[in-house]
């Protein structure tokens, strides 16, 4: 049909094409294989642990021996994901912005507490840490000691949550241009202006994102901390071995009573942290 003189000429309207098609398919796959992998086991650890009473779960929950393993696993984790989250920035940025004999060696090695097993990177850390270790043998005589105390877990959470901070962090710097800096340093500013008013709003997200990682690998961390930690009842013993422990016993309740414990707070903590990084990301526009 010719079109009027003067009109605007239509034309049929693009029907936009998926990448991946069958979106009720996949959206079905993707719950039903959360459903089995997450929501399943995790409901069944609540529904285990309320066949107990409120007493007899305040009980073992509250238990002197249990609130100390909350507050080593927890307060550790802590530590070790605040120490990876400076420190794996400072890698991350020399990795990045410098050109040094051995770097693709160190970018590689950053990656070695991912394909290590758990149990090799705690005899390996007891072994070097222990009083007759390499470490070890120069720091005791300082009355330093890093084997089987709270420090050796955190020497073992800081080794095993560092590559989350690192690999976060990278591609972020990858992309951030150098003229940046450079503007803010031709406007007067100071290498720590720059840094906290220029750099670290853009990076903030990516450094949280990785801090969250690195706790949430920390707190359920085990096969690495048993051997570093000596599993000292009262000082050196984290949660996990405590569920572990009640299972051996065949005191399911008792362990999935603490494991839920755990997941309430590492929830709480988590929720936490992303809400603060949403609220870092819209402060800084970088929600869209």
């Amino acid at each position: 049909m010719p079109v009027p003189f003067g009109a605007a000429p239509r034309f049929a309207p693009i029907r936009q094409t998926r990448v991946l098609p069958g979106f009720p398919l996949a959206l079905g796959y993707t719950l039903v294989y959360l459903s089995l992998m997450v929501l399943i086991p995790l409901s069944a650890v609540f529904i285990k642990s309320a066949s107990l009473s409120w007493p007899e779960f305040w009980a073992i929950v509250s238990n002197p021996r249990v609130v100390a393993t909350y507050r080593l696993s927890f307060g550790a984790a802590l530590l070790a994901a605040a120490i990876n989250a400076v420190f794996g920035l400072m890698l991350a940025w020399a990795l990045v912005r410098y050109e040094f004999p051995g770097k693709k060696l160190i970018d590689a090695l950053v990656d070695l507490p991912f394909a290590l097993p758990t149990a090799v990177a705690g005899i390996a850390l007891t072994a070097l840490y222990a009083g007759n270790g390499w470490i070890g043998s120069l720091l005791e005589p300082l009355g330093i000691k890093v084997a089987f105390t709270p420090l050796g877990v955190l020497v073992a959470l800081v080794f095993i949550g560092l590559p989350f901070v690192v690999r976060t962090v990278q591609p972020i710097l990858e992309d951030l241009e150098t003229e940046l800096e450079e503007a803010a340093a031709s406007l007067g500013a100071s290498r720590r202006q720059t840094f906290t008013r220029v750099l670290l709003p853009v990076l903030l997200p990516a450094l949280l994102t990785g801090f969250a990682l690195a706790f949430a690998r920390a707190v359920g961390e085990y096969g690495s901390v048993i051997f570093i930690a000596g599993n000292i009842p009262m000082v050196s013993e984290i949660t996990p071995l405590i569920i572990i422990t009640k299972l051996e016993q065949y005191d399911y309740v008792g362990a999935t009573a603490v494991a839920v414990v755990m997941l309430i707070f590492s929830f709480i903590m988590l929720l936490a942290i992303n809400l603060l990084q949403a609220w870092s990301a819209k402060r800084t526009g970088r929600n869209r």
